[in-house]
């Protein structure tokens, strides 16, 4: 059955127009923009809480059927997505019990022009609103004695296989998403609410078509397969419309990434290489200071904090983790399931260091052992927090240095809410910048931009170099004035030492 046909089937009776064969005529559409990792990744902004989008009821398609790309518009997107239909009114539920009003859940795609997105920014109203872009079906699965968790969303554009994820990774789960949306509104018999889509969305052209199931494997609990296929329309907007926009930046979120758009890469980032590892490696942490400082940069400390491992040198890139104080309310909202200190943890890979800000509060712990381990599994370079550590003996026979203003047995919700993850945060009352350069040692631990990084370190290897000689001296009885720092005729014979490698320390 085709729109067209729901709209002629009954035009004596106004109820009949865009009803839906499965769910009738919802009073709303609601549709969260972030839910599954993998599609967070593809973002790169993960999100402390869930948040939405109304679609129009006339949005709604019914079965198999079309969806029109807008004449002037090239970057129609397909969203395979797993879509919930309310049962009974939810008004203020909790998040245990959000789960048990929604009677069944089926296929849906989440349609949409991002040639359309710049006129009205978040809200999507145009971009993914048009006719027939939500369709749903073609049957639904009933909810009873269903674990969502076992849920499985599938999307083939033309036949192969493009999105395939499980319910079980989401990252705020179904019945979360139902008791927050019915804490200002509330959700009515019939409601249907998208719950994200998961990566490999992109985009499709007229004459392609697309197929969605949700299913649970194993089982024969199916949604059966939702084709919607495109087709090219004919008619421009209006002059007195708002007009299609197209950018790069638009072009790599439609199609999930500047490659698959055809597009250039970004230039490469800032990447610390071998010679800036063994540099490293060879300049102590209070000869780095001494050089910021000569830059004017006397305030990249993180202060308070010591390493687990003496004798241990740490050295990456940094990944941010915030904490805000305790509060109930926010605790029981950010602090359970999939929160931001889990996600800031899964999210490390090699050579990263993860900076936690703690507010310098030490009255519980910011990381355990079982998190310190993940972080080392995934090969990050350490830990700074200006915060606890619990555990403290099983972090510290890890091999991962952690640096840490105290040692506390009590779990993170005494003291501290996980927030968000990479963005600028303040640690040890210093600034810290997702891919700022973390250096550490018995002295404490720096944190230098890196556009000032080659620099700065090659100051402060000629400053070693230097500093070895000028002990070098004094052990052999030289005295420290006018030798450190040297001045005169001292720097005169370091500058010709390579001449003269045996200094007469008697003679000056």
């Amino acid at each position: 059955m085709t729109n067209d046909e729901v709209r002629s089937g009954d035009e004596a009776h106004p109820d009949a127009l865009f009803r839906h064969p499965l769910v009738g005529r919802p009073g709303k559409i609601v549709a969260i923009h972030l839910n599954y990792p993998s599609r967070i990744a593809q973002r790169g902004r993960t999100p402390a809480a869930p948040s939405y989008f109304l679609k129009p009821v006339t949005s709604l398609g019914v079965g198999d059927g079309v969806v029109e790309r807008p004449a002037g518009t090239e970057l129609l997107a397909f969203e395979g997505e797993i879509a919930l239909v309310i049962g009974r009114t939810a008004h203020r539920v909790g998040a245990d019990e959000g789960w048990s009003y929604v009677a069944a859940v089926t296929a849906s795609n989440d349609l949409g022009v991002y040639d359309l997105r710049a006129a009205d920014k978040g809200s999507n109203l145009r971009s993914k609103g048009g006719d027939g872009y939500t369709p749903i079906g073609p049957r639904l699965i009933p909810t009873d004695g269903l674990d969502p968790a076992t849920l499985r969303v599938r999307t083939w554009v033309d036949g192969e296989v493009v999105q395939d994820d499980s319910a079980a990774t989401v990252v705020f789960p179904f019945g979360r998403l139902v008791s927050d949306v019915s804490q200002l509104i509330t959700l009515e018999p019939g409601d249907v609410v998208l719950t994200g889509t998961p990566a490999g969305s992109s985009v499709v052209g007229p004459g392609q078509t697309v197929e969605v199931e949700v299913d649970v494997p194993g089982t024969d609990q199916t949604s059966g397969r939702l084709r919607t296929t495109v087709v090219q329309g004919s008619d421009p907007l209006p002059v007195t419309s708002a007009q299609p926009v197209v950018d790069d930046h638009q072009r790599a979120e439609a199609w999930g990434s500047r490659g698959a758009a055809g597009l250039p890469a970004d230039p490469e980032p800032f990447r610390l290489t071998e010679a800036h590892l063994d540099g490293l490696r060879s300049v102590s942490v209070a000869t780095l200071a001494s050089q910021l400082r000569k830059h004017g940069y006397d305030d990249l400390s993180v202060d308070g904090v010591r390493t687990n491992h003496p004798g241990q040198k740490l050295i990456g890139r940094a990944r941010t983790l915030r904490f805000v104080p305790a509060r109930p309310d926010l605790f029981r909202s950010h602090g359970g399931g999939y929160n931001a200190q889990k996600r800031a943890f899964d999210a490390l890979r090699p050579g990263d260091v993860l900076v936690i800000e703690a507010r310098g509060e030490h009255g519980s712990g910011t990381v355990g052992d079982i998190l310190a381990l993940r972080a080392q599994v995934l090969g990050a370079a350490g830990i700074v927090t200006d915060g606890g550590v619990r555990d403290a003996a099983g972090v510290a026979e890890l091999d991962i240095p952690t640096f840490s203003g105290a040692t506390h047995p009590a779990v993170l919700g005494r003291k501290h809410v996980p927030w968000d993850t990479d963005l600028t945060i303040t640690c040890g009352g210093t600034t810290v910048q997702p891919g700022d350069v973390v250096v550490g040692d018995d002295d404490g631990v720096l944190v230098i931009p890196p556009a000032l990084l080659d620099e700065v370190l090659d100051a402060a290897l000629e400053q070693e170099i230097e500093e070895a000689w000028i002990a070098e001296q004094v052990a052999q009885g030289a005295p420290v004035d006018g030798l450190y720092p040297m001045t005169g005729e001292w720097r005169e014979r370091y500058r010709h030492r390579a001449s003269s490698p045996t200094t007469d320390t008697a003679s000056i």
